[in-house]
């Protein structure tokens, strides 16, 4: 039924694996829509916990290098529309109604990022990298940075999202986008530990508690979000974008051309 991820269930608890190694787990239009399928076939079963994981070496390293190709040739209404896409999914996630874990098994970057820091729990092993790195090739981290600052606070946020850089796992744990690091071989061992943990106390309370911290916030996030959407649109056909991806892909230095 999914071609871009693994959706294994049983026992109240769902795993989701993004499936793409050798693409490093990157993010496309296919992986974007079976995720939302996958949370949608969740939701509709008795599962009381999620785990997200990667397949191979990285969590998930961002943006497909072919759709960020043919991202920066298409019409602006292509782009809002794709662009509202990731929004929805990055909002879906972070609402969803059931516990969230992400066991990060590796690098998690750009949107890859906002998956891993946007679920409940956010377990890593030590050798993780996480990163925003949507300036370095022309780009803007519109979307996450509605998350972000509320997650991690504003100056925090500013430091990461303008300046693109890595950090390794323990400061992202120090920064608050982890919640614990653990040893590779002992990642999803300690992921379902916590899923046992969250099984045992009330399904009602937990639910009603995310219900809670989400409608908190949900007004604004929307708000937010829909100014996100139209920025992430609009930078896609600036010529530093283009020549941003132009540079990635050929493996060069950019010349930024736009102010």
């Amino acid at each position: 039924m999914y071609s871009s991820l693994l959706l294994e269930h049983g026992n109240e608890r769902a795993t989701i694996t993004l499936n793409r190694p050798e693409k490093r787990n990157a993010i496309n239009p296919q992986m974007i829509s079976e995720l939302q399928s996958a949370l949608d076939e969740i939701e509709k079963k008795k599962v009381r916990v999620v785990i997200m994981t990667g397949a191979g070496a990285a969590f998930c390293a961002g943006m497909d290098l072919d759709m960020l190709a043919a991202i920066s040739k298409q019409s602006p209404q292509e782009n809002q529309e794709d662009s509202r896409r990731m929004a929805k999914l990055f909002r879906r996630i972070w609402s969803f109604p059931r516990p969230m874990i992400a066991a990060v098994n590796g690098h998690a970057l750009a949107g890859g990022c906002g998956i891993a820091t946007l679920c409940d729990f956010t377990l890593s092993v030590p050798e993780a990298k996480f990163g925003y790195t949507e300036v370095r090739i022309g780009f803007l981290p519109a979307i996450v940075s509605v998350f972000l600052t509320r997650q991690i606070g504003d100056k925090r946020a500013r430091d990461l999202l303008l300046t693109g850089r890595l950090v390794e796992a323990k400061e992202a744990k120090d920064l608050g986008l982890v919640s614990e690091i653990v040893e590779p071989e002992k990642l999803m061992a300690r992921a379902m530990e916590l899923t046992d943990y969250l099984v045992e106390v009330s399904p009602g309370s937990l639910s009603r508690a995310k219900r809670l911290l989400v409608t908190a916030e949900a007004a604004a996030v929307d708000a937010d979000l829909e100014r996100a959407v139209l920025e992430n649109a609009r930078i896609r056909c600036t010529p530093d974008f283009k020549e941003g991806v132009a540079s990635f892909l050929e493996k060069r230095k950019p010349v930024w051309k736009d102010e």
